[in-house]
């Protein structure tokens, strides 16, 4: 296929290479803006479920899921985030 076009674009190498550089850009430029845009509401990539195996109306811990996080708990963390740290350099004198 790709031998047949190289053939049958005119006025030499140049030509060639300058048309088939208009024949790509032609290509992509169909693509991005008629193809894509007619597949994309097809195409599964906004649908979305995560699913934790915890029934929804509540958090694991039995008690309703409200959205609001409990006072006190906006910054604590289940982890120990001074594992890995290691200790300041000192100050050289």
């Amino acid at each position: 296929m790709y031998a047949f076009i190289w053939r049958k674009l005119p006025f030499g190498v140049v030509g060639k290479l300058t048309g088939s550089v208009l024949l790509l850009a032609a290509t992509v430029a169909l693509l991005w803006y008629v193809a894509f845009p007619w597949a994309e509401p097809l195409l599964p990539f906004d649908d979305v479920q995560v699913e934790s195996g915890v029934p929804a109306e509540t958090g694991g811990g039995g008690d309703p899921v409200t959205g609001e996080t409990p006072a006190g708990d906006e910054h604590e963390l289940p982890y120990d985030t001074d594992q890995n740290n290691s200790a300041p350099p000192s100050p050289s004198r």
